[in-house]
C-alpha cells in the first residue's frame, strides 16, 4: 500500500481508546465537581452570613449592654441556618434579637433568604412587616413612647428601607433564576431545532445520493455484469479459458457489488441511523477467497457477543487493506490477524513490498481516512506505519463495550 506520510485527522494513535476514555473522566470528574459545588456553596454561604451578623452585632453592642439582649442577638445570629428549610421561622427567631438588640442584619439576611424562597406569599409581607417593626420601635418602650415625632416619622421611613431592601434583593435573585431557567430552556429548544433542520438537510441528502446510486453507479454496475456474464458464456474460437473465468469473476464481483448497493440505496432511502444489515468477521473466509490476493488469515478468541458495528468495522478494515495490497503492492502477501484481546478486538493487517509492477487506478486516499473515523466514532484506535521491508502495516482496535 502506497500510503506512506499519509496523514489522517482525528485517528487517534497511541493508547486505544484514549479520545472517548478522556471524554468519560472528563465528564466525570465535571459531574464530581458540580455535585461538590453544589452542595459547597450554600453552606459557605450560611457560614459567612452568620460571620457578618455576629459582626455587625459585635461592633454595634454597647459596652453596658443588658446581658438578655445580648444573648437575643447571639441567638439571631445562630438562626440563620434555619433559613435554608424554614425561612419564616427563621424571620420570627432574628426578631427578639433585632427588637432588644443589635442583630439588625441577621434578620435583614434571613428575610432576604425568605424572600427569595417564598416571593410573593403571605409570609414574605408578614416577615417584612415583623423587620419594619423592629426598626421603628425603640426597646426600652419608655423610650420610644418619648420620642418626638419626627423622629417616629424617620424611623417609619428606615424601616422600610431595611425591609424593603431584603425582599427586593430575593424577588431580584428569583427573577435572575427563572430568566436563567428560560434562557436555558430556549437555547435547548433552539438545539432541538438546529438538530430537527440538520435531520430535514440530511434526509433529503441521503434521498439525493440514493437517486444518484442508482440512476448512475447501479446502471454501470448492471451493464458490467451484463457484459462480462456475455464474455464468460461465449463460444466464439480464440476465447481462451482464462478470459472467460476472468469474465466469471467479474460478473461475480459485479453481481455482489449491485447487491451491496442496493442495501446501501435501501437504507439512505429510509432514513435509517444504521447502516443495515453488513457483513462481519464471520465472512472474512469469503472475501479473502475472492480477494485475488496471497493471505494468510489468523481469527482468535472472537468474544460470542460481538457487536453488529464492531464487527462490521473489523470486516470492512481487512477489505480496505486488502484491496489497497492489490492496487498499490501487486504480488505481495497479506498477513491478516483478528484477535479478541481485554475487552476489545484488534485487527492487524501486514503486507510485504510490491513483488509486481503496480497498474496506476484512480484513488483519493479517503479508504484509510474513512476507516480511521469509523474507529474514531467507536472509542477505538486507528493507526499506519511502513515497514522495513518496503510493506505496510494497519493496526486497529475497536472496543467492544462501546
Amino acid at each position: 500500500m502506497s500510503t506512506e506520510g499519509l496523514s489522517i485527522p482525528g485517528i487517534s494513535v497511541g493508547r486505544p481508546g484514549a479520545g472517548v476514555a478522556g471524554r468519560i473522566r472528563h465528564r466525570n470528574r465535571t459531574t464530581l465537581l458540580d455535585a461538590v459545588r453544589q452542595r459547597m456553596t450554600p453552606l459557605l454561604l450560611i457560614i459567612f452570613a452568620i460571620m457578618i451578623a455576629v459582626l455587625d452585632v459585635w461592633l454595634g453592642m454597647p459596652k453596658n449592654a443588658p446581658g438578655y439582649s445580648i444573648v437575643l442577638s447571639a441567638a439571631a445570629c445562630l438562626a440563620l441556618p434555619l433559613g435554608r428549610w424554614l425561612p419564616f421561622v427563621g424571620v420570627i427567631a432574628t426578631v427578639p434579637g433585632f427588637l432588644t438588640g443589635w442583630s439588625q442584619l441577621a434578620a435583614m439576611i434571613a428575610l432576604g433568604m425568605l424572600a427569595t424562597r417564598k416571593q410573593f406569599h403571605w409570609q414574605t409581607w408578614a416577615g417584612a412587616g415583623l423587620v419594619w417593626m423592629c426598626r421603628f420601635v425603640k426597646w426600652p418602650l419608655t423610650d420610644f413612647a418619648d420620642m418626638s415625632w419626627r423622629a417616629h416619622v424617620l424611623d417609619a421611613i428606615y424601616g422600610v428601607l431595611v425591609a424593603g431592601m431584603p425582599v427586593a434583593l430575593g424577588l431580584l435573585i428569583c427573577a435572575r433564576s427563572e430568566l436563567s431557567q428560560r434562557l436555558a430552556e430556549l437555547a435547548t429548544s433552539r438545539v432541538r431545532e438546529r438538530r430537527l433542520h440538520a435531520d430535514a438537510v440530511r434526509a433529503e441528502e441521503r434521498a439525493r445520493l440514493a437517486r444518484e446510486m442508482h440512476d448512475v453507479v447501479s446502471h454501470d454496475i448492471t451493464l458490467i455484469a451484463m457484459q462480462a456474464g456475455i464474455l464468460a458464456n461465449a463460444d466464439a474460437a480464440g476465447t481462451s479459458p482464462e478470459a472467460k473465468q476472468t469474465a466469471q469473476i467479474i460478473r461475480q464481483l459485479s453481481t455482489r457489488t449491485l447487491e451491496e448497493l442496493r442495501s446501501l440505496v435501501g437504507v439512505l432511502r429510509s432514513g435509517q441511523e444504521d447502516d443495515g444489515p453488513q457483513p462481519g468477521v464471520t465472512e472474512l473466509s469469503e472475501l479473502i477467497r475472492g480477494c485475488d490476493v496471497p493471505v494468510q488469515l489468523s481469527v482468535e478468541r472472537i468474544p460470542d457477543a460481538l457487536p453488529n458495528k464492531v464487527s462490521a468495522a473489523a470486516y470492512r478494515t481487512v477489505q480496505e487493506c486488502l484491496t489497497n495490497v492489490h492496487k498499490h503492492a501487486p504480488g505481495a502477501t497479506a498477513i491478516v490477524q483478528v484477535i479478541g484481546d481485554e475487552g476489545a478486538l484488534r485487527v492487524e493487517v501486514r503486507n510485504e513490498g510490491a513483488r509486481q509492477p503496480a497498474t496506476f487506478l484512480p484513488s483519493g486516499g479517503y479508504g484509510l481516512t474513512g476507516m480511521a473515523e469509523r474507529a474514531r466514532l467507536l472509542g477505538g484506535s486507528f493507526e499506519t506505519a511502513a515497514t522495513k521491508d518496503g510493506g505496510f502495516e494497519v493496526r486497529a482496535r475497536y472496543p467492544i463495550t462501546t
